[in-house]
């Protein structure tokens, strides 16, 4: 229908439509030209109205043009079939795709398809066994198809397609969570990189995976699958649903068949091609895989081992059983994200590819749940559209916490809550969008820490406002409401309030619809001990953020026995007082650190000190013993050291080991605390507070614990013998036999790796060029972060080693591997020859190429100073 039509069935609309236009251009035409009448002063009140008036405008036209609205669905695929064949020389995909669809709603006889990057061969309409030959034009991003005549949404047709897709062409892009937009990987597909397999794996999210078989690239449609893949007979394939058949084709080629009975979106499609070893397990009788590359399984069984009880236990929290007929995990490398959860078969960064012993010290159980997690929330019941991602990926961060909870205590819980609110308001600085947002420029700018850890404490604010009971009585009802179906955001909403009888739209619209976060200042007044009052003020830019209603806790202790009173904040500046009636001189506000709000108070160090000697939940005394650190309280500090080193959450214990370092007199001065320290280098339940422990010895004297250090650095555990190992390596008063050292040479941990290679450089040790290369091709992931400034510096020092071995190792990592924190390491080591102009020419060429905006500035930074220098 098209204007005119629309005006004159609508003449009241027009006419006071017409009415308010004129109004509009009399009241503009009067302020710019009628001015004869007018002083300066009026006329530029009068030009700055219009120009205003004209921002609005724009402003608001611009809102228009920037709506990401959910795709329109006018097709429905109903069922998508693939046969696939890899050309692993030209890095190409060959498909033959059959799908099934049908309209939508209305009558139409054109049909686009995403399909990125193709050369079609045939394509084809099939419908009562009949098949014809289509026109159909392609601009590489979508195939425009004209149907043979209208179909109406009755019509259940197919269209097949064959064709070969380029996955390397248009390739780059991404986001700081997808840093890459393939949809395809071969990995080393020649076999021509050291210590790397061969492998193809596949990355849908967010529309990427139309770079390899034609679909609606788009999550509010569903399908069911039948994936093909012809691959070779020593390699293992793995993939969405089910595999139902395998057929031998002879030649050392396979066909394996990989069935999705169940409807899921076109991102959560996938697979994994490589020479893969297997774990099985199962939960109940849902089978379960863990593949990993073979030589690593052992690792694996370790890595995963917890996965039946994680199912377990979110199918009893949910009231859903898990949802699917198998789950696998799949480990690959130089994946372009941590993890991504398609359907039935998430596949890993590398990070997760540990040995028996690296596994031993594993904490991989937050990813592990977070894909989990997905399973429910992303797979089974789908966003409708990436505005609303944080149905997603907030569930899944929340699972983190829900997962520590369970299994590991609350205190554990919030410590993870803590960091990703961190994180939240680390980006905070920068930007603050609502979460559900439709003005994105790229779907992957969705990707962020509002939509992950903003939306994750957003949940948690809603189950302890809730309780827990209607919380997940409202998670169940979601689900079940939309199983295998897409939703919004006040669906979420809807089902909570089906649940819990009250309108919750006050906090859906100021959390998830609004942007920023509440500023609370409080202000106790102690003045009354038998009725303590308080004060907050929500300090935060009215004009931007809203005024929070916000549900608080405070508490305080009397006689050891914890008190508390929940008070709602819904002004600017609110009073409450306690009524405690017996005397206390500490209130707690949101001590069990729950709200998500910019918090400020003045405390001293005194009641800080007493917060860690009160409170009975550990992430407070951690708390309290954090910001004693950081305010320099030594007085406080070292009265409460030995008591924390004694608390029973570990990260309170592993807290107080490190502030020890920055104070290694305090051994000194207390033998028995230097004891205390030592007993729980060799004998504390968790890891990484016994290498906190020798970390604290080796900054107080490393010489006299010489023994200690020898015997520790076979421990088991990497994470206490690589700290060990640090510890022979720093010792001063006398040289350590090299022997020694050179017993460790052959390790591959990067935590031993990094304490030989700071002994050769320390002790300048020539002949070790090829020992640091090898080392770098063979240490994996955040290892080869750190490894590569020892690299760096090794070669600077020592050219005559193989400098250009180096720089030409590092300038490929920096120009082309698909992490960034690794192209961040190489230009790090790098920084080391900069002094060569030859040398900072291809620093400056390969920073060319970056895309990630984080980095460019980084690179920019540093090379306009060196610019400077030379």
């Amino acid at each position: 229908m098209n204007h005119s039509q629309e005006i004159e069935q609508s003449p009241a609309w027009y006419s006071a439509s017409l009415q308010i236009f004129f109004f509009l251009f009399l009241t503009i035409s009067c302020k710019s030209v009628d001015v004869s009448n007018l002083d300066s002063n009026e006329i530029q009140v009068a030009e700055s109205d219009s120009i205003d008036f004209r921002s609005l405008i724009e402003a608001k036209e611009l809102a228009i043009e920037s709506y990401q609205p959910s795709t329109t669905t006018t097709f429905d695929i109903l069922h998508t079939e693939l046969d696939l064949s890899f050309d692993y020389q030209k890095q190409t995909v060959s498909g033959k795709a059959l799908l099934t669809m049908k309209p939508y709603f209305y009558p139409t006889k054109e049909l686009f398809l995403d399909a990125q990057d193709f050369e079609i061969e045939e394509l084809f309409f099939l419908e009562d066994g009949k098949r014809q030959s289509l026109d159909y034009g392609y601009d590489e991003e979508k195939i425009q198809i004209h149907l043979p005549r209208e179909l109406a949404n009755t019509d259940t047709f197919q269209i097949a397609i064959k064709y070969t897709a380029f996955p390397e062409r248009n390739a780059g892009g991404g986001s700081e969570a997808i840093t890459d937009t393939k949809g395809l990987y071969f990995i080393d597909p020649l076999d021509t990189i050291p210590n790397t397999p061969t492998m193809i794996w596949t990355q849908g999210e967010t529309a990427h995976n139309s770079k390899w078989f034609p679909t609606i690239d788009s999550p509010n449609d569903k399908f069911t699958q039948l994936i093909k893949l012809t691959v070779a007979d020593s390699l293992v394939s793995v993939g969405n649903g089910e595999l139902i058949r395998q057929d031998n084709l002879g030649n050392g080629l396979r066909k394996d068949y990989w069935e999705m009975k169940l409807p899921h979106s076109a991102y959560l499609s996938a697979f994994a091609i490589g020479d893969f070893g297997k774990i099985e397990a199962n939960w109940e009788n849902v089978p379960l895989g863990y593949f990993v590359e073979k030589g690593y399984e052992k690792g694996a069984e370790k890595v995963f081992k917890n996965t039946p009880e994680m199912i377990d236990f979110f199918s009893e929290l949910l009231g859903v059983r898990y949802p699917w007929p198998k789950y696998d995990q799949v480990v690959v490398r130089d994946f372009v994200s941590g993890a991504m959860e398609n359907t039935t078969v998430s596949i890993f960064m590398e990070e997760l590819r540990l040995t028996a012993r690296e596994a031993i010290d594993s904490e991989m159980d937050y990813i592990i749940a977070h894909e989990l997690f997905h399973q429910w929330f992303g797979d089974y019941v789908t966003m409708e559209s990436w505005a609303n991602l944080t149905l997603n990926e907030g569930f899944a961060n929340y699972s983190e916490f829900l997962w520590n909870e369970y299994k590991y205590g609350a205190d554990e819980a919030k410590l993870k809550l803590i960091a990703e609110t961190e994180s939240y308001f680390t980006e905070a600085l920068i930007k603050q969008v609502p979460l559900i947002r439709f003005e994105y420029q790229e779907a992957e700018d969705m990707f962020d820490s509002h939509s992950y850890s903003k939306g994750g404490a957003i949940l948690h604010m809603l189950r302890e406002y809730l309780g827990k009971e209607a919380f997940y009585a409202g998670l169940n009802y979601y689900l079940t409401k939309h199983a295998f179906g897409n939703v919004e955001v006040n669906d979420l909403r809807m089902a909570f309030e089906k649940i819990c009888g009250e309108d919750l739209n006050w906090f859906f619209n100021q959390w998830f619809l609004a942007k920023g976060h509440p500023e609370l200042h409080f202000e106790v007044d102690y003045s009354d001990p038998k009725n303590i009052s308080f004060t907050v003020s929500q300090l935060q830019n009215l004009n931007e953020t809203p005024l929070y209603q916000i549900p608080l806790e405070v508490s305080w202790y009397l006689d050891g026995q914890r008190n508390s009173k929940r008070v709602m904040i819904t002004k600017a500046s609110q009073q409450f007082s306690l009524e405690n009636k017996a005397p206390i001189h500490l209130l707690f506000i949101d001590e069990e650190k729950n709200i998500l709000a910019a918090k400020s108070m003045e405390l001293n160090a005194n009641q800080m000190r007493e917060q860690f000697q009160t409170s009975k939940f550990g992430i407070a005394r951690y708390e309290a013993l954090d910001s004693l650190a950081r305010w320099e309280a030594v007085t406080e500090l070292e009265s409460i050291i030995p008591v924390a080193l004694e608390d029973e959450f570990w990260s309170v214990r592993e807290s107080a080991l490190s502030i020890i370092q920055g104070y290694p007199e305090w051994l000194e001065d207390t033998p028995e605390l230097a004891r205390k320290v030592l007993q729980i280098a060799k004998n504390d339940s968790r890891n990484s507070v016994r290498a906190g422990a020798l970390d604290a010895l080796s900054a107080f004297s490393p010489d006299e614990y010489y023994d200690t250090f020898v015997e520790l650095a076979k421990d088991s555990s990497y994470l206490v013998a690589g700290s060990a190992l640090m510890g022979l390596v720093t010792m001063e008063s006398q040289a350590i036999d090299s022997s020694v050292i050179e017993g460790y040479a052959s390790e591959i941990n990067y935590r031993m790796v990094i304490p030989v290679a700071d002994y050769y450089i320390t002790n300048s040790i020539p002949g070790k060029g090829d020992w640091f290369i090898d080392k770098a091709n063979t240490i994996s992931g955040e290892g080869l972060y750190y490894f590569l400034g020892y690299l760096g510096e090794y070669f600077s020092r020592f050219p005559e080693e193989g400098e250009d071995n180096a720089v030409d190792f590092l300038l490929q990592r920096m120009a082309s591997d698909s992490r960034s924190y690794i192209r961040l390491g190489a230009f790090q080591g790098l920084l080391g020859f900069s002094d060569d102009p030859e040398i900072l020419k291809k620093i400056s060429e390969a920073a060319s190429l970056e895309k990630d905006t984080d980095l460019v500035q980084y690179y920019q930074y540093f090379l306009e100073a060196l610019k400077d220098e030379n």
